[in-house]
């Protein structure tokens, strides 16, 4: 008896739905939404999840200063130890542009980050044999991305709900190992690291996986290598910001 190869096998056939209904099937039945959207683009999905993140970003934005305020004096405080030219008053000068600029910056953020990550799996996949093409990586990586939604909006309740005081580093409202990890005192490079050991960074992992294996039709076991190479290449950033703030 032998084993059908994935690769081959027919695709089952998938009942018709909405835009809309891909938004809530994401989260309950992912392989639903990759299988009948493995030929479609993603500009649709893409624009929805930057409007909705910015949407998010605009509503939270008070309730979430304490956050933005410890990781801007840090930030400053890390510049101003590598440049003792830097004066109060080009400091306030960038507090100022920084505000200004904060909600268009998760716009292009909501834009640009899936898909770099889209780009990023389209290359890991091909480590793993996996065929599909550029366009196809970069809606897998868009879908993967909704759970960002979710936890903008734990992270507005957390903001309006805990004591500003704990609120001073971003960290500290993620769901991970970095939430237990006094900003001010920890390591930037542990942090940078730590951080992402956090469930909203694996469910969208996870997510990267299914859709891989999904619309490239390779097994499970495969498209999780790739997903998790993406996930260790998408701590470089991090870890390149940590070091010079170190």
């Amino acid at each position: 008896m032998t084993v059908p190869d994935i690769s081959t096998t027919p695709a089952p056939a998938t009942k018709s739905a909405s835009r809309w209904e891909d938004f809530i099937d994401i989260f309950v039945s992912p392989s639903e939404v990759f299988e009948r959207r493995r030929d479609a683009g993603f500009f649709v999905p893409l624009l929805v999840f930057a409007v909705l993140l910015t949407v998010l970003a605009i509503i939270g934005r008070s309730a979430l200063q304490p956050v933005f305020d410890a990781e801007f004096a840090r930030n400053m405080a890390a510049q101003m130890k590598n440049n003792s030219n830097l004066t109060p008053e080009q400091m306030a000068k960038g507090r100022a542009v920084a505000e200004k600029f904060q909600t268009v910056g998760v716009f292009f953020y909501g834009l640009i980050a899936p898909l770099v990550v889209g780009v990023l799996l389209w290359i890991a996949g091909k480590f793993v044999d996996a065929k599909e093409d550029i366009k196809a990586a970069c809606m897998i990586s868009t879908y993967a991305f909704f759970p960002r939604i979710i936890e903008s909006l734990l992270n507005i309740a957390q903001g309006f709900l805990l004591d500003p005081a704990s609120l001073n580093g971003r960290y500290r409202l993620s769901l991970g190992v970095g939430r237990f990890l006094d900003p001010d005192t920890a390591s930037p490079v542990v942090l940078a690291l730590v951080g992402r050991i956090d469930l909203f960074t694996i469910w969208v992992t996870v997510l990267l996986a299914i859709g891989l294996s999904v619309v490239a039709r390779i097994n499970r076991s495969r498209a999780a290598v790739a997903a998790v190479v993406v996930w260790m290449v998408g701590a470089i950033p991090g870890l390149i910001a940590a070091l010079r703030a170190s």
